[in-house]
C-alpha cells in the first residue's frame, strides 16, 4: 500500500488530485474547529472536560461530525443530514414509482435524485439544527454539567435563527466540499469526510483510555486496546473481501459473419452486502426513546425504564434488541438494494446464464436462493462486530463511542480499502498504458 502512494505522488495527474483532496480535509478540519455566534464557549469547554460529555444519545452523531457538534461549531451536524437524505431517497426509489423511473434513466435520472437530495439535506440541516440549539438551551446536551444550561447565554429568537441558519450553511458546505473531491479528487468525497471525521477522534480517546488506566500507568490498558483493535480490523478486512461469485456464461450469437458472446464472468456477491447502513439504522432507531425519555419531564416509571433498558448500552435489554435490529436491516436493505428478478431479466436480455440454472425465473429463484444463505452469516457478522468490541473494551474504560467500536470499525476499513482499490487502478491504467508504448 505504501508503494502504491509512493508511486501516485510521482504521477502528475494522480499527485494533483492526492493535493486536491487533502487540500479539502484541511478546510473541512478548520470548519469543525470554527464557533458559531450566540454561545459560550468557556462553559462548552468546561463541559466537554467533564466526564459526562462523553455520554449519552448524541455521542455517536458526535464521532460522525469528528467532535464538532458537542463544540456547536460551523460544521457541528457534518455529513449526518446528507448521509440519511441518501438513504431517505434510496428506500423511497423503490417505493415511488417516479424515482424508480428517474434512477433507470442513467445519468440524467441520476443528477435529479442528486437534486432532489440536496434539497433534503437543507430541510433534515434545518431540523437538526432547530433541535440541536434547542437541547444546547435546555442543558441536555450535557447532562451532569453544572453550567449546561449556561451554554447559549441570550436565548432570544434572533440569535435561534441566526444559529440553526449558520449550521445549515455549515452543511450545504460540507455537501459541497465532499461532492468535490468526487468530481477532482480521489474517492467519494462523503465517505471519505466521514472517514477523516471518525479518524479524528482517534488520538483523545486512546489518550483517554491511557489516563484511565491504572496497569504500569495506563500503558497496558492503552497496548491492549490497540492490540484488540489491530485484530478486529483484520478481521473486518477478511470479512469485507469475502464474496461468493456465481458464474455467469454468455452464448454465442452469430451476427452477420462475425461471432459474439461466448464468454464466461461471474456475478459477486458479498458476504457483508449491506455493509454499514443496518449498523446506522438500528443506531438510530434505539437512540430514538433516549430521545424522548431525555426531554420528558418528571420522573415516570417507563422513563425510568428506558433510562435503564434501553439508553444504557451495557444493559443486556439494549445489547439484545441493538443485534436483532441490525440482523433484520441487514436483510431489509439488501432486499431493497439488490433485485434478483430485474439481474435475471438482464441476464436473458444480452443471452447470459447460470451454468445448470436455467434462464428466467429459475435464475432469480436461485440467486434469492444464495443471497438469502450469505446474508445470514452477513447480518449476524454485523451484529457481533458492532457488539463484542463494545463489550471487550468496555473493562478499560472506553465508552460505546469508542472509535474502535464496531460502526467505526466497518466505515473505516469500508472506505480505507475502497479509496486504495481507486488509487491503485488509476496507477494500473498508467502503467499499463507506459508498458504497451
Amino acid at each position: 500500500m505504501l508503494t502504491a502512494f509512493a508511486r501516485a505522488f510521482k504521477t502528475p495527474d494522480l499527485r494533483k488530485k492526492l493535493l486536491f483532496t487533502l487540500g479539502i480535509i484541511v478546510v473541512y478540519r478548520i470548519g469543525t474547529n470554527v464557533p458559531i455566534p450566540g454561545v459560550d464557549y468557556r462553559n462548552v469547554q468546561a463541559c466537554i472536560n467533564a466526564a459526562e460529555a462523553n455520554q449519552g444519545f448524541l455521542g455517536i452523531v458526535n464521532m460522525f461530525s469528528g467532535g464538532a457538534l458537542l463544540q456547536i461549531t460551523i460544521f457541528a451536524l457534518g455529513i449526518m443530514p446528507y448521509i440519511t437524505a441518501s438513504i431517505i431517497l434510496q428506500l423511497l426509489t423503490v417505493v415511488i414509482p417516479r424515482l424508480e423511473a428517474l434512477k433507470k434513466e442513467g445519468q440524467a435520472g441520476t443528477a435529479k435524485i442528486t437534486q432532489y437530495t440536496r434539497y433534503l439535506t437543507v430541510a433534515l440541516a434545518i431540523l437538526q439544527g432547530t433541535g440541536l440549539v434547542a437541547t444546547a438551551r435546555s442543558g441536555s446536551l450535557f447532562p451532569g454539567c453544572p453550567v449546561a444550561g449556561q451554554i447559549v447565554p441570550d436565548q432570544s429568537i434572533f440569535v435561534t435563527i441566526t444559529m440553526v441558519v449558520t449550521m445549515t450553511a455549515g452543511t450545504a458546505a460540507v455537501m459541497w466540499l465532499g461532492e468535490l473531491i468526487t468530481d477532482r479528487g480521489i474517492g467519494n468525497g462523503m465517505s471519505i469526510l466521514m472517514f477523516i471525521s471518525i479518524a479524528a477522534t482517534f488520538p483523545s480517546a486512546l489518550w483517554a483510555i491511557k489516563e484511565q488506566g491504572s496497569l504500569a500507568g495506563g500503558w497496558i490498558e492503552f497496548g491492549t486496546v490497540m492490540l484488540v483493535g489491530f485484530v478486529m480490523v483484520g478481521l473486518v478486512v477478511f470479512v469485507e473481501q469475502a464474496q461468493r461469485r456465481i458464474p455467469v456464461q454468455y452464448a454465442k450469437r452469430m451476427i452477420g459473419r462475425r461471432s459474439y458472446g461466448g464468454t464466461s464472468t461471474y456475478i459477486p456477491l458479498k458476504v457483508n452486502q449491506a455493509g454499514v447502513i443496518p449498523v446506522i439504522f438500528a443506531s438510530s432507531l434505539l437512540y430514538i426513546p433516549a430521545l424522548v425519555a431525555q426531554f420528558a419531564g418528571g420522573s415516570a416509571d417507563w422513563k425510568t425504564w428506558v433510562e435503564k433498558n434501553l439508553a444504557d448500552p451495557g444493559a443486556a435489554p439494549h445489547i439484545v434488541l441493538y443485534f436483532f435490529l441490525i440482523v433484520f436491516f441487514a436483510f431489509f436493505y439488501v432486499a431493497i438494494t439488490f433485485n434478483p428478478e430485474e439481474v435475471a431479466d438482464n441476464m436473458k436480455k444480452y443471452g447470459g446464464f447460470i451454468p445448470g440454472i436455467r434462464a428466467g425465473r429459475p435464475t432469480a429463484e436461485y440467486l434469492s436462493f444464495v443471497l438469502n444463505r450469505i446474508t445470514w452469516p452477513g447480518s449476524l457478522y454485523l451484529g457481533l462486530i458492532s457488539l463484542v468490541p463494545t463489550m471487550a473494551l468496555a473493562g478499560f474504560g472506553a465508552n460505546q463511542n469508542f472509535p474502535f467500536g464496531g460502526t467505526s470499525i466497518l466505515i473505516i476499513v469500508g472506505v480505507g480499502l475502497e479509496t486504495v482499490k481507486q488509487i491503485e487502478s488509476q496507477l494500473q491504467q498508467r502503467n499499463y498504458e507506459g508498458f504497451l508504448r
